[in-house]
């Protein structure tokens, strides 16, 4: 289905890094299954191996004995992966980087799973500056809660990120011939592509290969939770009303667990950093109106919608409710996946006037309309948003405006 690996445009700025002098530790982050370790194995194809060291953390690695007094000889090394295993680790890229007129990489994949990594990374890597050691370090972890703990823990300052997203519509049209109907019931996650001829074996994947994995090792075990049953069940929720603003109290009305509202605001922001749900805020004048306001629930990948819908494919495009659902989410799903870090990304409602989605920076403001079906003459949302916060950019997506494939094919700034 895709005859070679297919290159992300981030791999561009990975290649830029790696050709720099080493200044920061290159983090690549994401969530689970978009591509990280596939971008950095393929960014190495153009060095000759002597240049760099993939190490898997979770994995065998094996070791060539270079002293022998007889024919090298290979072992591996023995596990558990501790402090002590990832210094060894580190000073024999040192090894090779003080050989080479130009420097090493060193890899270092599931770094999560050396317990204390972060202060052991930071202890190295100071090392390493006060030499002036010519040794990139690219590190890459499949939890996104626990990688963001330990740079803003212990490596603030020293390193820079590279961020994957979720696969965008024009990613997966581009790598495994996706067309609309395909993206929006199936997503962007390119390991289930393959799958996608075979709608059971596609969901067993999405539910027990993504979803548990991502919330019972993501999340579960990576961070003090209380009411686990409350969080997955609020996943769900999310899941089902995906693209609609539900209060917190609504909320917790249709879940069995009982919490309160501070705690499913918690819960909200773990899925949300795990790259699965996202609660988008009211668009508002003053910051703390915003951070009160009762969230939208929005996927961040659209097959997290279809997985547990209960829809076949042709089911969703047939039931005219649930596919304007699955549209305005998707427009979702890339307004928050291809957003810059100093993008905002809201909805706005005032009484029966509403805004789909409010995207902000700076002094640049634009307010999206999304329409599956017939739209009316008159946008009243859009007419009343701009009465109360001034001329901004309008966009209807859909019948009479911008068609759907068009603005999912351009990131979320392009719109601004």
């Amino acid at each position: 289905m895709m005859p070679s690996p297919y290159r992300r445009p981030a791999i561009n700025t990975l290649l830029a890094r790696l050709a720099e002098s080493s200044r920061f530790l290159i983090v690549v982050a994401g969530p689970r299954q978009v591509g990280k370790t596939t971008m950095v194995r393929e960014a190495l194809k153009g060095y000759p191996a002597e240049r760099y060291s993939f190490i898997a953390v979770d994995g065998q690695e094996e070791m060539v004995d270079e002293d022998s007094t007889t024919a090298p000889t290979a072992h591996y090394l023995a596990s558990p992966r501790e402090g002590a295993w990832l210094v060894d680790t580190w000073q024999r890229a040192r090894a090779a980087a003080r050989r080479a007129t130009d420097g090493h990489i060193l890899v270092l994949d599931e770094i999560q799973k050396v317990p204390r990594w972060s202060d052991v990374v930071k202890g190295l890597w100071d090392a390493d500056r006060a030499e002036g050691l010519a040794l990139h370090v690219v590190l890459l972890g499949s939890s996104p809660l626990l990688m963001q703990q330990g740079m803003s823990e212990s490596l603030a300052g020293r390193f820079e990120t590279i961020h994957l997203s979720h696969w965008s519509f024009r990613e997966m049209a581009e790598a495994f011939d996706f067309d609309l109907e395909d993206y929006l019931y199936f997503g962007g996650y390119p390991g289930s592509a393959p799958l996608i001829r075979d709608e059971a074996r596609w969901r067993d994947y999405i539910n027990n290969g993504l979803i548990e994995p991502s919330i019972a090792k993501d999340i579960l075990m990576m961070t003090r939770v209380d009411k686990p049953a409350l969080l997955r069940h609020l996943f769900h929720l999310g899941c089902r009303y995906s693209g609609q603003e539900l209060s917190f109290n609504k909320m917790l009305g249709q879940l069995q667990d009982a919490g309160n509202t501070v705690t499913l605001a918690h819960y909200l922001d773990l899925l949300d950093n795990a790259g699965l749900i996202r609660g988008l805020r009211k668009y508002a004048g003053q910051q703390h109106r915003r951070r009160s306001s009762s969230p939208k629930l929005n996927v961040l990948n659209m097959a997290l919608m279809s997985a547990g819908s209960g829809y076949s494919k042709e089911e969703a495009r047939a039931d005219r409710s649930h596919r304007g659902r699955m549209v305005e989410s998707a427009v979702g799903v890339h307004l928050s996946n291809s957003a810059t870090s100093e993008c905002g990304l809201y909805y706005w409602r005032d009484g029966i006037n509403e805004v789909d989605y409010v995207l902000e920076r700076g002094q640049h403001l634009a307010a999206i309309e999304v329409k599956s079906g017939a739209v009316p003459q008159t946008l009243k949302g859009l007419d009343a948003f701009e009465r109360e916060f001034g001329p901004c950019r309008r966009h209807l997506i859909g019948e009479g405006g911008i068609p759907l494939a068009e603005f999912l094919s351009y990131p979320a700034e392009h719109w601004l």
